[in-house]
């Protein structure tokens, strides 16, 4: 059975069963949120073969990592989740199941953090493309910017950079790796199939910044590369960094399977770790880390100059800039 033999409304009829009862089948979905709070709200869509493709997520991963693009982006602001959209476009010979596998990742990612599907649309299309968009909820002096870096604080990556690259390797090229466990080799691919949006974190910056006396922090996700999202953030804030390159947490197996230059290329460029990368006073950043464990790890400093440096304390490379345009770009 293909979508053309059950229609748009057949299509939505079974996409319905999805999203709870209450909420969808108007034109809109209404939400209240209560005092105090801002409405978060993030849109992000994918395209088959430019972000997924059934080479190597198939769609339930693609749905999974649809879903916790969306995720990570309101926990980059500190936010809560609280539904999500889905618009898809697909052509009229696409499998029902493959729609059906696609909304079932999504929905297994999404449930982990009690966000509903609540809406969307569906139109046909000859590339297959899902636009979500997420709905979140933050208190109004708690929400993560990008421009409130300060000089002299500290550069906070909460985990390893560069798995989900490794995985997309290994799942392009069977060859690569031939080394490693099948534990180690299945860690890896699940970092690109299944990432994890960093919402356990934000309860943590809470209690140390609350404690603190002081909400000062700036942040966003490393969906883009942990240098990516340090440049954003410094051009955002007006301030530069120096970023030691000894101070990057990557996978412990990289030293088995990539040089030490592609290890670091992979942990800076990489992109789709959807970690957090956080700037904060340095005490309170010491803490973070202490508190998250698992890979986190202060990378470096904001300085008051507006360069931004890749350095190295152990002296044996010289300092060099991070770049932008090294990383994925659409265009």
């Amino acid at each position: 059975m293909q979508v053309k033999d059950i229609g748009e409304q057949g299509l939505l009829r079974r996409l319905q069963k999805f999203c709870p009862a209450e909420i969808v089948g108007d034109d809109c979905a209404v939400m209240a949120t209560t005092p105090n709070q801002s409405l978060a709200i993030t849109t992000d869509m994918l395209v088959d073969g430019v972000h997924f493709s059934d080479r190597t997520t198939g769609p339930y991963y693609a749905g999974w990592r649809a879903a916790a693009a969306n995720l990570s982006d309101l926990a980059a602001m500190g936010a809560k989740p609280l539904a999500v959209t889905v618009a898809l476009a697909v052509a009229a010979d696409t499998a029902v199941e493959w729609v059906e596998e696609f909304y079932r990742g999504m929905t297994a990612c999404l449930q982990e953090y009690d966000t509903p599907i609540v809406g969307g649309d569906v139109v046909r299309s000859p590339v297959v493309t899902v636009a979500i968009t997420a709905f979140g909820e933050v208190e109004c002096d708690r929400t993560i910017s990008r421009s409130n870096a300060r000089s002299g604080w500290a550069i906070v990556a909460t985990g390893v950079h560069g798995a989900s690259r490794a995985g997309l390797e290994l799942l392009l090229n069977p060859e690569f790796g031939q080394n490693l466990t099948e534990v180690d080799r299945a860690s890896l691919i699940l970092a690109h199939q299944r990432p994890k949006p960093r919402l356990d974190v934000l309860p943590i910056i809470r209690e140390i910044l609350d404690s603190a006396g002081e909400f000062s922090i700036a942040g966003m996700d490393s969906s883009d590369g942990l240098a990516d999202a340090i440049i954003q953030i410094c051009r955002a804030s007006g301030v530069g960094a120096k970023v030691d390159r000894t101070k990057i947490p990557i996978p412990d197996i990289f030293s088995e399977i990539v040089s030490t230059e592609k290890a670091l290329d992979w942990a800076l460029y990489g992109g789709e770790d959807f970690e957090l990368v956080l700037f904060l006073p340095i005490a309170n950043a010491e803490l973070l880390v202490e508190k998250i464990g698992n890979g986190a790890a202060i990378v470096g400093i904001t300085t008051e100059s507006t360069d931004i440096w890749l350095t190295d304390s152990s002296g044996i490379y010289p300092d060099a800039g991070l770049k932008l345009d090294q990383g994925f770009q659409h265009f």
